[in-house]
């Protein structure tokens, strides 16, 4: 069928801000389809309230709106703009959700607009759980024995026809599992019923009769409206049922199934994508397979691009999500033709000739209080991919993707010393770690079929990691380097061992192992991802490393001749840079850093370069085909790194825009470099120098520059054992700043109060040691922090980015505080004084590229602003895609061409812009996904993602940063307020104020004394401890509408934390610092009293 000529004008729905279970896998296909679109001439109109994400750019859709993801935002976008029609497949469960209400509320059907790609009834049969179970008993597809709830008397109905326990709980139209979970007991199915039923936007829940122990696959499945439908990719889950799938990890193709078993399936996806009517576009379908006796039963599908599609596309090279956008403007599968090959049409199906391992990173460590146990509710917060001829080398290379330290399956520390019983609870209870304690298992004696027993991980892969053991014993164990023989050294890399294994075995070092290595002439060789297991020549270079034997030639005289394995990376003579991506998705380092270096390679493609990315990430644009003219899927290991350089011979490499991940790489790569095999590349690190990165990460160099430059920071110290750290911070005087040195995302960093909590903070948070000090600085009371990006070029020119003042005080971090573009409270003179400080600090860094300081502005009684420098970065700073949103100054772009020699004159940016408007930048915090966590903001980082509001005045623009956050600020109602001591007279103001707004104030006995003393109308209320009806039951039965809570000191913060959880759990906006609650009153005054605009981005950048 021909392309829809009577469409226009089509709208796209991004996912939002970056949260568990749903990330930037959707701003790949989101990008994907604007591009699709535009190509085919169709004008693409975009919402979406993520900065930090490729598709928000202006150039990537015709009309961009970074507004919140709201219908009624939507509606607005759609009055204006008048779109044919809505595509809502690409932007996630957020995108699903919102085109379901968009057709229920008639909006769609008042403007004309049509939804493509899946129509109401096709969403609401997929993610409705009773219209999806009555769907598969009309084709004869089983389901797990279940009932669906949407209050707590049908929920304890269903529970009694069920029986027994362990029970799943499945919330309908959330994402991630959220709001679901395993109940093994009478409480705990209360329990988890409720929040489901909370969860779900429907009030639905599905709760089954436990499968834990069968096994899990998902088969990706494309459909086009001649009703061809193609199996793009299989998918089996290494754990299994009872993990949520993004939390487990993946292999693909499915590794276990018999044809029989698989053709089965295959059927049944086929039979359900049709019956459930997804016209066009990819969908994913879970099966559980009971390994007793094959029972095959369907767990669930999505109707539209999944977190499993980024998967599938990245290991088959399909690009699902570009194909699923052309499908639902009427192509069909026969008549697009495959990118990669350039030769076959769509309705080929994939074939692979290697194996594919998805590893889950988390971030237990962030949310103490919660324990790290995996179930279906997705608590991962990123992901790392990885490819190998055979599993063993996929496997080993995920895991050391991951960067949590780890260079591959074991070896590279001791082994853990457990008890058999310890032994039993880590193989039985699902966790980030489990799969080290199988390791742990096969060393201390287990057999498979005993760790089979209680993980129910299937034999076959139990086999797999057998074999490693195995290969350790007979080639590493007990041997020196010397030893291993050419033909050791290539079985050791087919199974995946890294350099780094290879070298704590034998204690030697990596570098030696290197040598060793490539003298006896064992070298990687890098294969092509084509689609097709080589049946057609492949166009696309889109490789990764493995490891060959030799082979031998016969010609056609009988003279057989030894020929060396091949590689298949194509010659390329034009100038060549190279970009080092940031890894799996993690708290600290997130999309922001991908953003910048996808900006790296379109500016470096513009100026003539053939770039070539490597990144490990299968969610990112970074790592899309088309995103750079090379793609290497590999792991960002200095061994990694070193065998692409030596293959693609670079003129520059980039090191400074994928966060610390390429960071730490620096100084290593640039002593390789240094070297003769080095030199023998001709490749140099471009940009900003890694000694100067050097010089600002290591305190005593810094403090050094600080000084010669007469910069004012905090007082602190360097701690080196307990003792050091209890008189460096008697001398500074507490509050003091703790934290371990060469952190990312302020990890382990706490404010202490006193000595009693230092003691605590050195026993319980970190190891100090003097190879690892520990930093303590002084905590700046009443302190506004500031964001700086600027930018250097080599002839020492420095233009400032953006100045964002941060809403939260300083000690709150950076990476969880809102902020805003231009600064609204902070007089000429400090910002005169960060200004100059900002250009002395990146010309004594010597700084080419980007340079991120951060100051703190402290406010004396007298009225004076006193400005410290708390750090500086000589890098891409995550600030860095909302500067750009804000200001239309695509910073990332100006840093990769100032690297490449140009200067800032060159390009024409010669001073600081100006923001059209006042924009917000807010953090989105999971607290949600982890109970027992606070949701108290301190120093250490732990928002998953970022939303941009922007608006003429700031009080707009922060409501509609907290609207696209999901914390919408109230207009009418009670608040709950209860503060520290040293707050009370700073709340007085905010609480006349929230009264001259029309509130109803509520407080606890202290913080209610001190307002009714200054005439102020408050009804006091009781603390939990105080008796009933107490401020949780007011919490818990709806009446209060937002709470102000800033406690200060650990007890006070402990004493509090239940009644911040009820808010959490009733969905009721929290702020936990005064200068946030300040914002919060302006924002609502605007909300009251102001029109809430929407802009497009491309009407502000004129």
């Amino acid at each position: 069928m021909p392309r829809r000529n009577d469409l226009r004008r089509i709208l796209l729905l991004g996912s939002g801000p970056i949260v568990i279970g749903q990330a930037c896998e959707f701003d790949y296909s989101g990008t994907q389809a604007c591009k699709a679109l535009r190509a085919e001439g169709y004008e693409v109109v975009l919402v979406n309230s993520n900065p930090a994400s490729i598709m928000t750019d202006p150039d990537m859709a015709d009309r961009t709106y970074v507004e919140p993801l709201t219908p009624e935002v939507v509606a607005r976008v759609i009055e204006q703009e008048r779109p044919d029609a809505l595509l809502p497949t690409m932007g996630g469960q957020t995108a699903l959700n919102l085109a379901v209400s968009l057709a229920e509320n008639g909006t769609l059907e008042r403007f004309g607009v049509e939804l493509i790609g899946a129509d109401l009834q096709a969403i609401r049969k997929a993610e409705d759980r009773l219209l999806f179970k009555q769907a598969m008993e009309r084709i004869g597809v089983k389901v797990c024995p279940s009932g669906i709830a949407s209050s707590m008397e049908e929920a304890e109905a269903v529970g009694a026809a069920i029986g027994t326990y362990p029970r799943i709980i499945r919330p309908a139209f959330t994402l991630g599992g959220s709001g679901g979970g395993i109940a093994y007991n009478p409480e705990e199915y209360v329990s988890i019923c409720k929040t489901g039923i909370d969860a779900s936007p429907v009030s639905q829940i599905l709760i089954e009769q436990s499968l834990l122990g069968w096994k899990e696959f998902e088969l990706e499945v494309m459909r086009d409206l001649a009703d061809n439908v193609v199996i793009v990719c299989s998918i089996e889950n290494l754990d299994p049922m009872g993990v949520h799938t993004g939390d487990s990890i993946t292999v693909a193709p499915a590794q276990t199934l018999t044809d029989r078993e698989y053709q089965r399936l295959r059927d049944q996806s086929i039979a359900i994508i049709r019956e459930i009517g997804v016209a066009t576009g990819g969908s994913n379908i879970q099966f559980a397979i009971n390994p007793a006796d094959g029972e095959v039963v369907v767990i669930e599908m999505n109707p539209r691009v999944s977190r499993s599609s980024a998967l599938a596309s990245k290991a088959t090279g399909f690009p699902i999500a570009k194909i699923a956008a052309r499908l639902a403007v009427g192509y069909t599968l026969d008549e697009i033709l495959n990118d990669i090959t350039g030769k076959t049409p769509a309705c080929f199906e994939p074939t692979i000739d290697y194996v594919v391992t998805k590893v889950p990173r988390f971030a237990f460590e962030k949310f103490r209080g919660s324990p790290a146990v995996l179930t279906t509710a997705m608590k991962s917060v990123g992901e790392a991919m990885a490819i190998g001829r055979c599993f063993e080398e996929s496997f080993q290379k995920a895991l050391r993707s991951l960067e949590t330290g780890l260079a591959g399956w074991g070896g590279d520390r001791a082994e853990p010393e457990l008890t058999p019983a310890e032994l039993d609870r880590s193989l039985r209870t699902p966790s980030p770690e489990r799969i080290l304690f199988v390791r742990a298992a096969m060393i201390a004696g287990r057999t498979d079929e005993q760790i089979h027993a209680l993980s129910r991980i299937d034999p076959w892969f139990l086999a797999k990691l057998r074999l490693l053991i195995n290969t350790e014993s007979e080639l590493l164990n007990d041997r020196q380097l010397s030893e291993i023989s050419a033909e050791d050294f290539l079985r050791l890399k087919q199974l995946g061992y890294s350099d780094c294994q290879i070298a704590w075995f034998t204690s030697s070092d990596q570098l030696e192992v290197r040598e060793a290595r490539l003298k006896l002439g064992v070298l990687p060789v890098f294969k092509t991802v084509d689609t097709c297991a080589a049946e057609f020549a492949s166009s696309t270079p889109y490789h990764y490393s493995t490891y060959e034997r030799r082979w031998f030639h016969l010609d056609a005289d009988g003279i057989l001749t030894i020929q060396p394995p091949s590689s298949e990376v194509s010659e390329d003579n034009r100038r060549k840079l190279m970009i080092l991506g940031g890894g799996p998705n993690r708290i600290g380092q997130g999309i922001e850093f991908d953003y910048c270096c996808c900006h790296a390679s379109f500016s470096a493609q513009d100026r003539g370069f053939a770039t070539v990315m490597l990144n490990s990430n299968p969610e990112t644009v970074s790592t899309d085909y088309d995103s750079s003219d090379r793609l290497y899927f590999e792991p960002l290991t200095f061994e990694d790194v070193l065998n692409v350089i030596e293959a693609e011979r670079p003129e520059g490499v980039i090191v400074q825009f994928g966060g610390q991940t390429p960071l730490k790489l620096a100084i290593p790569l640039l002593r390789w470099l240094n070297s003769p095999a080095g030199q023998a590349t001709g490749t140099r690190i471009w940009g900003t120098s890694p000694e100067s990165i050097d010089r600002a990460e290591d305190r005593e160099q810094f403090e050094a520059i600080l000084r010669e430059l007469d910069i004012r920071q905090p007082r602190n110290g360097l701690a080196r054992s307990e003792q050091e750290a209890r008189a460096v911070a008697s001398t500074v005087g507490y509050p003091v700043v703790v934290r371990p040195s060469y952190v990312l995302g302020g990890r382990a960093m706490e404010v202490v109060y006193d000595e009693l909590e230092l003691n605590r903070y050195m026993t319980e948070a970190v190891q100090v040691e003097p190879d690892h000090p520990v930093l303590i600085d002084q905590y700046l009371q009443n302190a506004v922090e500031v964001d700086v990006d600027a930018l250097c070029d080599r002839d020492g020119v420095v233009v400032i980015g953006g100045l964002m003042e941060h809403i939260e005080p300083a000690g709150i971090h950076s990476g969880d505080s809102a902020c805003c573009l231009p600064s609204v409270s902070l007089g000429d003179e400090a910002l005169n004084t960060i200004r100059s400080w900002t250009e002395a600090l990146a010309l004594r860094l010597e700084v080419q590229g980007l340079i991120n300081l951060q100051f703190a502005v402290q406010r004396t009684s007298s009225g004076e602003e006193r400005v410290f420098i708390i750090e500086a970065n000589p890098r891409a700073s995550r600030t860095v895609p909302f500067v750009a949103k804000a200001t239309g100054v695509p910073l990332a772009k100006i840093a990769t061409r100032l690297m490449a020699g140009e200067t800032l004159a060159d390009i024409g940016l010669i001073r600081e812009p100006s923001p059209p408007l006042q924009a917000v930048k807010e953090a989105v915090l999971p607290f949600k996904r982890f109970p027992g966590a606070d949701s108290l903001l301190g120093p250490e980082m732990r928002s998953t993602g970022e939303v941009m509001g922007w608006a003429p005045q700031f009080g707009m623009a922060y409501a509609k940063a907290e609207l696209a956050a999901g914390e919408a600020l109230p207009t009418k109602g009670n608040v709950f307020l209860s503060t520290h001591d040293r707050d009370k007279p700073a709340l007085v103001p905010v609480a006349e104020r929230l009264l001259a707004l029309g509130f109803s104030l509520t407080a606890t006995a202290g913080t209610a004394t001190t307002l009714n003393e200054s005439g102020l109308q408050v009804q006091p209320v009781l603390k939990v401890h105080e008796g009933r009806p107490n401020i949780e039951d007011l919490i818990r039965s709806g009446a209060v509408q937002l709470v102000i809570n800033t406690p200060i000191g650990r007890q006070a913060a402990y004493d509090d934390r239940y009644l911040r959880r009820a808010a959490l759990d009733y969905s009721v906006p929290t702020l936990t610092t005064l200068a946030g609650a300040r914002s919060a009153v302006e924002g609502i005054e605007a909300l009251q009293s102001q029109k809430f605009d929407i802009h497009a981005l491309q009407d502000v950048h004129r």
